[in-house]
């Protein structure tokens, strides 16, 4: 087919976003009679730019899809493949992956992190977590980074599961940290988000609902430069996406108090680290921290969400009037 009109263009997207005609209309902002039109070929009319700059903006696809010279095998190609440009492979050696990183993290950053703490502050604590060969080149780098995540007026902010903090607090395999070193961790977190509006925290619920790899990945969005990046199942490999819409919208989703997963705002998120550091010191147990949590805070029910059906039914049931975000 050779799609050189707006309406078999329309069709030609609409059958493969393998969604209804009710929740296609309501994406792009139409009624669902104007939609069943085009489909049946029952109006000649084409789509406005309102509703091709719509369906571009939904699906990230690229405005020229709707030119005249943009037909056949060249516009099924537009539709279907991610344009080269938007998506870059970063293969480096660990050193070369360290600038990248501190290159596009050097005045702010917006990070997801798929484990507590994350490697800046464990590096601070413990030294060779991972028997990997370093050089000097390589542990000036993580020094100088440790410096720049230091600083008061550095501005960051961080996802953190509640899963993967009670794991480093209480786990008692696939941990790295003695106690002293939790503690010590804990201090330093503390005492750098806390009072801190330069540096923002937020633990998330990740059993609430299906989250999928925001709990399993790192994940660093530059919304000023358009740019993020995460790391790949290899090693040494990351993935740059510069698709302005999808940085705009992941930024976005995750800035929301309404649409990101359940979480703790970075206020209550200070408190509870303090809860868990006070937990640790003194040999409390899960249970112990959890009851604290749930008496002193409006975040229970989320750590609730992440204790072993066993461990619910030994501690209390959350309060009343739990917050979700």
């Amino acid at each position: 087919m050779t799609y050189k009109n707006g309406i078999e263009k329309f069709i030609e997207i609409f059958k493969r976003s393998n969604l209804s005609i009710s929740k296609f209309a309501s994406l792009i902002q139409k009624d669902r009679r104007t939609v069943t039109s085009w489909i049946d070929h029952v109006s000649d009319i084409e789509p406005n730019d309102d509703v091709k700059n719509k369906i571009c903006q939904v699906f990230r696809y690229p405005d020229f899809i709707w030119e005249e010279g943009c037909t056949g095998e060249e516009f099924i190609k537009s539709i279907s493949q991610i344009p080269q440009k938007e998506v870059r492979i970063i293969d480096e050696d660990y050193e070369g992956r360290l600038k990248y990183i501190m290159d596009l993290e050097k005045n702010r950053r917006f990070v997801i992190q798929a484990q507590f703490p994350g490697p800046m502050y464990r590096d601070t604590a413990v030294k060779k977590v991972y028997r990997t060969r370093t050089s000097t080149e390589i542990e000036e780098l993580k020094q100088l980074r440790i410096e720049q995540m230091l600083r008061y007026d550095y501005d960051t902010t961080e996802w953190y599961s509640i899963k993967s903090v009670l794991i480093f607090c209480f786990a008692n395999f696939g941990n790295f940290y003695t106690k002293e070193e939790k503690i010590k961790i804990l201090e330093l977190m503390y005492e750098l988000f806390n009072n801190n509006y330069n540096k923002k925290l937020f633990l998330f619920d990740s059993f609430s609902r299906k989250i999928y790899g925001m709990d399993t990945t790192y994940i660093s969005i530059n919304v000023k430069q358009k740019i993020l990046f995460f790391k790949s199942p290899i090693e040494s490999v990351f993935i740059e996406i510069r698709n302005k819409n999808l940085v705009e919208r992941m930024h976005k989703y995750y800035s929301s108090p309404i649409e990101a997963p359940s979480h703790v705002n970075f206020l209550e998120s200070v408190k509870i680290l303090k809860v868990l550091q006070d937990a640790v010191r003194y040999n409390n147990s899960i249970i112990q921290a959890y009851e604290t949590i749930n008496r002193t805070t409006d975040y229970g029910e989320l750590f609730y969400n992440n204790l072993s059906l066993d461990l619910q039914k030994q501690v209390s049931q959350p309060k009343p009037g739990q917050k979700r975000n």
